[in-house]
């Protein structure tokens, strides 16, 4: 195939690289004919880099390169180009103006495909005389290294075109995921449970940056934690897009950005590319504070406080066996002794709640997390009244309760549910009503979410791991206790702990009932 790239930027030399590497021509233009020798001078570059690393033979990256034609034009005529991919700034009058160019210059048989990561690929189409030849291809920076490609029809996009994209894209080595034509698409738009949820945390005092970011990392799985993302991905760009989606589904409030981001914005708090984000970068930065020192009085016995939860039970007996075996005395009566630590096992409730109805002592009775039953990182929640000398030997206590080295524990604020439990719930939340949306399918959805976010798991699979129901449980729980419709169930959720089908099941189409 005879491909064109308009624009030869980041996202435009990837491409171009990732096509010429799988066998097809590619023309690669942009206004800026410096732009285009630097792209083919980088790909080159990263071809060679190829070779020297074994994953390309010499013989391959020659002919890749002859397969990569510069544009002096990039509205020269083309007789024998079958595919445009518009790769240029993210501004609907830029990409109307090019297509606009590329209609009178090239065969109407040419199929155009925007790489936009948030315009409405119907808005774009809809500037062309033929609205139908053009869909969106939305790539994922490095091209080559993130194999997912989102597949996105417009309105009015003929039906094969989705079809051609996707053989293109799969016969290329990457994977293909066709979504509606909504804001954020697919994986900037599942995205959002976590990114937005860990403000709504930090908000709130819940806990700062780099104990979100631990949680995230040692509890929930997660590569990188959500400022960690922001600082990489560049706090402007994710604030553009947080308050893009959040417009696009009319104020949803799961979507709901938060205050802090605009300040940070215009001050140019950007992240990695700016020096300084929610973290300091460059030469001297000290990066995020280290963990303080574990002081506490590690002896202290410890009441654990019973739980109706038949799962939260099973995680209560495991780490009273934790901290048996590491020599801490558990308490097993009905009531804590006067010198006791209480901890409260809490699935989508608060400590002070707790507190409130067992009459505990408030003043060292504190959290722990229950998700998961066993990591490297256990979670100490601590209420306005807890006392600092009981805060810090609860957080000896646990330091002591692992088989082979101390656990990591981090200090929180109380909250509904947890840290880990309410980005969890929101990272399945948002999946969630993708899914009930039918904007992609249930497989699309953990597939798309996984490759393009890196996720342990894609955040529909994630919930069938704590099940439909123990989730509708957690569900009703934060919306109880906050009164948030952000943490409100989801229909999906509902339905499937209802029906006892899995999270990951898309269920019987209606059109299948019409016999």
């Amino acid at each position: 195939m005879r491909i064109r790239i308009v624009g030869a930027g980041a996202m435009g030399r990837g491409i171009a690289q990732w096509a010429a590497s799988a066998g097809h021509t590619v023309e690669l233009g942009d206004v800026r004919a410096e732009a285009v020798e630097d792209a083919v001078e980088f790909v080159v570059s990263m071809l060679d880099r190829a070779v020297a690393k074994g994953r390309m033979s010499a013989a391959d990256r020659d002919a890749s390169v002859v397969r990569l034609v510069p544009l002096e034009d990039p509205w020269a005529a083309g007789p024998d180009v079958e595919l445009v991919i518009e790769a240029v700034r993210e501004d609907l009058g830029t990409k109307a103006e090019v297509f606009g160019k590329l209609e009178r210059a090239l065969p109407s048989s040419a199929v155009f495909a925007t790489n936009t990561s948030s315009l409405s690929v119907t808005r774009i189409a809809a500037t062309l005389q033929d609205p139908s030849r053009l869909a969106g291809l939305h790539f994922f920076n490095p091209v080559p290294l993130m194999r997912i490609v989102e597949v996105v029809p417009g309105a009015a996009t003929r039906p094969e075109i989705p079809a051609a994209l996707t053989e293109l894209v799969e016969g290329c080595g990457h994977t293909a995921v066709t979504v509606a034509d909504t804001p954020g698409f697919l994986v900037n738009h599942a995205g959002r449970g976590l990114v937005t949820e860990a403000l709504a945390l930090l908000e709130e005092s819940v806990a700062g940056p780099a104990d979100i970011d631990r949680i995230a990392r040692d509890v929930l799985g997660l590569r990188m934690g959500p400022f960690e993302l922001m600082d990489l991905t560049g706090l402007d760009v994710t604030a553009a897009v947080i308050d893009s989606i959040w417009q696009g589904f009319r104020y949803e409030d799961r979507l709901r950005p938060s205050y802090l981001t605009p300040n940070r914005v215009v001050a140019g708090l950007h992240g990695r590319k700016t020096g300084r984000g929610w973290y300091a970068y460059g030469e001297g930065a000290r990066g995020p504070a280290p963990e303080p020192a574990v002081t506490g009085d590690g002896d202290r016995p410890v009441f654990l406080a019973p739980s109706g939860s038949v799962e939260i039970t099973s995680y209560v007996d495991a780490l009273a066996g934790a901290l048996e075996a590491a020599g801490v005395r558990v308490e097993r009566g009905a009531e804590p002794s006067p010198e006791a630590l209480v901890l409260v096992p809490g699935w989508g409730t608060t400590v002070s709640g707790a507190i409130r109805a067992g009459g505990l002592p408030p003043e060292r009775t504190m959290g722990v997390e229950v998700l998961p039953a066993a990591g490297r990182r256990r979670v100490l929640a601590v209420t306005a009244a807890t006392g600092p000398a009981a805060a810090r030997d609860a957080r000896a206590v646990l330091a002591r309760a692992a088989a082979d080295e101390p656990h990591a524990v981090t200090v929180v604020r109380d909250t509904a549910g947890s840290v880990a439990q309410r980005l969890l719930s929101s990272v399945v939340a948002v999946g969630a009503s993708i899914a009930e949306r039918s904007l992609a399918t249930p497989a699309d959805i953990d597939l798309a979410v996984t490759t393009g976010l890196g996720y342990p798991a894609g955040p529909l699979a994630w919930g069938e791991r704590i099940g439909a129901r123990r989730l509708l449980e957690l569900q009703r729980a934060l919306h109880a206790a906050t009164g948030d419709p952000r943490h409100r169930p989801t229909r999906w959720v509902t339905e499937r702990a209802d029906l006892g089908l899995a999270l990951t099941e898309a269920g019987t189409p209606v059109g299948d009932c019409w016999g």
